[in-house]
């Protein structure tokens, strides 16, 4: 019998069809988008943050003349600088911007001398200004001394790490470190602890209005992190109504910080917590009973273990939120300085761009670090509940059932209360001195911060997020899981999704600036448009979009693709008949985080806008620094109503569409 073998050679790749380019060049299309949106800006602050700038004396030479004309020998700045000792090392540091006038080098200038003097360069790499006229000469340029004192020297660009190991040997700026971590570390225990007993309560009582708390408990993710800032200032201020209660401690500092930090980021960490309660199997808790474990070993066996990968992402996740946030240490941090505050120090109070992208890339760490740590932990997570699981259903009992509603009662108190006090004092004339209610705080025309109009560019953002970023986040999700083949480039890309998270806000906007305002720049032109703002607040929240896209994408059926390709239909034909009618409930979802993240965000736009783009949470700040309080709380309740009445109309249109395409999740 003759053996039979197969034929060798070379394997044949299947032919790309005309569905798998087309799928390949949407996910291209993409990729470039969150490359140009944030790898490249980001890499440019990485380099900015390199880059020092210092006034280089021995560059330049100068001729003094005589009163007959006669010029004497050629001096370099340098030496005349080494002979009179006038401009120290430290002031030769500068920035891009920075200038230092020539009449420096000379403290017996006279305007009204008739002593002529020459300029020249000693390198090609010489620049200095005649009042607004850059020269970058080797000749020498005679002037007189009217014209001479109108000469500023430029900076030279180099790179190098001067600008980190200036910022780690300034005590001031080094200690915004240790001050974030500790703020950051502090706000992550307190808030983990109080939502862990808020959503135990929820999950493992019987308590009543459940729903009223789970609605309370959402309300600080509908309000700019300034808010809380606000309301405490109110409550604890310097004529604050419960001053007394912090017996000679001021809330301008780490006190208030911590105390605003736990109120913007307890729904997300009780979020995530509650996702992990919810999923206990019944049988566990029926077979520690059945060994008479005692209730709290059995929390601490049982409970605790099946929650303690919730536990860690609520905690990173809290932690990332507060060490990278602004707005709140803006408004309520007093002279404690925090990295964010350095970074809008650096580049709005100082105008040092460089240093600014140093704090950044330090910002940075942490953040990316908390948000790795988080995905590893994640990975390691276990299913918890099998096929044979049985639900988890709390026994009735009065006792737990009153202490549980307690602690609900007590943090809805705290929720509730910040936000009330923010409405009242919005409507006060003149606190403390005239408690009458008025209007007058909402007539935001005649204060500063960009009056009405930037509500209105707010709304519009929003919108155009909710609308654009969608559409991207959810086609971008679709190619990613949608596609075969292409593991690499599928990789790549998701890669790139998951990025943002770990991105502050700050962060991007500085990134953007380098990167956008530079004039060789061919996307130059959106810098301090409407598109610029919607270009980063898409990105900033992108990657949470993303996920709860591919989630959906994830349920349905991989066999949908192959029956359509046997019937010779288009991709698109299936992604518009079946695909997004399916996940039309995470659609939504991806939509209203979109808006009401563009409506609160301040960080990632604080560097961008302009004074056509003012925005509401802007706003917001603006009055906050001009002293105009009231109206700031009365901006930052708009946002507040705002976001809550975008929810309720989301809520009825999702019931409304949902009842036309998801009848046959019924059947």
């Amino acid at each position: 019998m003759s053996n039979l073998s197969l034929p060798t050679g070379n394997v044949v790749k299947q032919k790309l069809d005309r569905d798998g380019k087309i799928k390949r060049l949407c996910m291209g299309v993409i990729a470039l988008y969150l490359i140009v949106g944030l790898a490249l800006p980001l890499y440019t602050m990485l380099s900015k943050s390199f880059s020092t700038y210092s006034f280089d004396l021995t560059r330049y030479e100068v001729q003094v003349s005589d009163e007959t004309g006669v010029f004497g020998a050629p001096i370099t700045l340098f030496a005349l600088n080494e002979l009179i000792g006038v401009v120290s090392r430290e002031d030769l540091r500068s920035n891009y911007n920075g200038r230092l006038s020539i009449v420096d080098f000379y403290p017996n200038f006279n305007f009204r001398s008739l002593v002529r003097y020459q300029v020249r360069g000693t390198s090609t790499d010489a620049p200095y200004l005649v009042g607004l006229d850059l020269q970058n000469s080797t000749d020498w340029q005679e002037y007189d001394s009217k014209t001479f004192r109108r000469i500023s020297l430029r900076p030279v660009k180099s790179h190098g790490v001067q600008n980190y190991i200036e910022y780690f040997s300034n005590p001031a700026l080094f200690s915004s470190i240790e001050n974030s971590l500790l703020i950051a570390t502090i706000s992550t225990f307190l808030t983990v602890v109080f939502a862990f007993g808020f959503s135990y309560a929820l999950n493992r009582s019987c308590m009543p209005f459940k729903s009223v708390f789970r609605m309370v408990a959402m309300m600080p993710i509908l309000v700019p992190s300034l808010l809380p800032g606000i309301a405490l200032i109110y409550l604890f201020g310097n004529q604050g109504i419960f001053k007394s209660l912090l017996m000679g401690q001021s809330i301008y500092g780490p006190l208030g910080i911590v105390i605003g930090s736990v109120f913007f980021t307890f729904p997300h960490a009780m979020i995530i917590i509650t996702t992990a309660l919810s999923i206990a199997d019944q049988r566990q808790y029926e077979a520690a009973e059945s060994l008479r474990a005692s209730k709290w070993r059995t929390f601490w066996t049982v409970t605790i273990p099946g929650a303690r990968y919730g536990l860690i992402s609520a905690a990173f996740v809290t932690f990332t939120l507060v060490i990278t946030d602004f707005g709140l240490p803006k408004v309520i941090g007093g002279q404690y300085n925090v990295l964010a505050i350095d970074i809008y120090k650096q580049v709005i109070g100082q105008q040092n761009f460089e240093m600014g992208a140093v704090v950044s890339i330090i910002l940075l760490i942490p953040a990316a670090l908390a948000f790795y740590v988080d995905r590893q932990v994640q990975k390691k997570q276990v299913s918890l509940l099998s096929v044979r699981s049985v639900p988890y259903q709390p026994k009735p009992n009065r006792n737990f059932e009153l202490i549980c509603l307690g602690w609900c009662v007590l943090m809805s108190i705290y929720i509730v209360g910040i936000i009330a006090i923010c409405q009242y004092a919005a409507l006060i004339k003149f606190w403390p001195y005239n408690l009458s209610l008025s209007l007058n705080n909402y007539s935001f025309n005649k204060m500063d911060g960009g009056g009405w109009n930037a509500y209105f560019n707010s709304i519009k953002l929003a919108s155009l997020t909710a609308i654009i970023g969608t559409g991207i986040i959810f086609i971008g999700a679709y190619m990613v899981e949608k596609t075969d083949g292409f593991k690499t480039g599928r990789g790549m890309f998701h890669f790139l999704a998951m990025l943002p998270m770990a991105v502050p806000g700050m962060v991007l906007g500085l990134a953007y600036i380098f990167f956008f305002n530079s004039p060789n720049n061919p996307l130059n032109f959106i810098y301090g448009t409407m598109t610029i703002l919607v270009v980063s607040t898409v990105t900033h929240f992108y990657t949470v979009g993303h996920l709860t896209a591919l989630t959906a994408l994830k349920q349905i059926d991989a066999e949908f693709e192959p029956v359509a390709t046997s019937l010779r239909k288009p991709f698109y034909r299936l992604l518009s008949a079946v695909t997004i009618p399916i996940c039309l409930p995470a659609i939504l979802d991806i939509s209203i985080y979109m808006f009401v993240n563009a409506m609160t965000t301040v960080s990632a736009v604080v560097f961008l806008y302009s004074t056509h783009t003012t925005l509401a949470s802007v706003a917001v700040l603006n009055m906050d620094d001009a002293g105009d309080i009231a109206p700031a709380a009365a901006m930052g309740m708009m946002i507040f109503y705002t976001n809550a009445g975008a929810r309720v109309l989301h809520m009825f249109a999702s019931r409304r569409i949902l009842k036309k395409t998801q009848a046959w999740r019924k059947s």
